[in-house]
């Protein structure tokens, strides 16, 4: 099975259901976010695609936002999922699990399965 980067449209469409699921593990920072995504195999998220998402996640109340000191450097801002945020996260990926069944079943079939079941389930009724 072929690896590498997914196209980045793909990416577009999750990330920021995966980057709720990286917060879920507790408060983080940025550049640790993009680290995991990384280490999950989302490859380089840029900071002009990142940084926007996570204004927008705080912008909605998805996070909250605090500054931490650093021990060595810097200051790190800070992203903690909000009760909110952590709703968010379930209902995403109750939809994206749905999502990506239809897609599977979609592309195994060669996009017959669902036209088949529905013509299926209609004639029946």
């Amino acid at each position: 099975m072929p690896t590498g980067p997914q196209p980045s449209e793909w990416l577009r469409g999750v990330l920021e259901l995966c980057v709720l699921r990286v917060m879920a593990d507790g408060p983080t920072y940025g550049y640790a976010i993009a680290g995991r995504l990384a280490d999950a195999g989302f490859g380089d998220i840029k900071g002009g695609t990142l940084y926007p998402l996570l204004a927008r996640l705080e912008k909605n109340e998805l996070v909250i936002v605090d500054w931490r000191t650093g021990d060595t450097g810097p200051g790190r801002k800070y992203f903690t999922l909000t009760d909110a945020g952590r709703a968010e996260l379930e209902h995403g990926l109750t939809r994206w699990e749905a999502f990506s069944a239809r897609v599977g079943v979609h592309l195994a079939a060669g996009g017959d399965a669902f036209v088949h079941s529905t013509h299926s389930s209609r004639s029946s009724a």
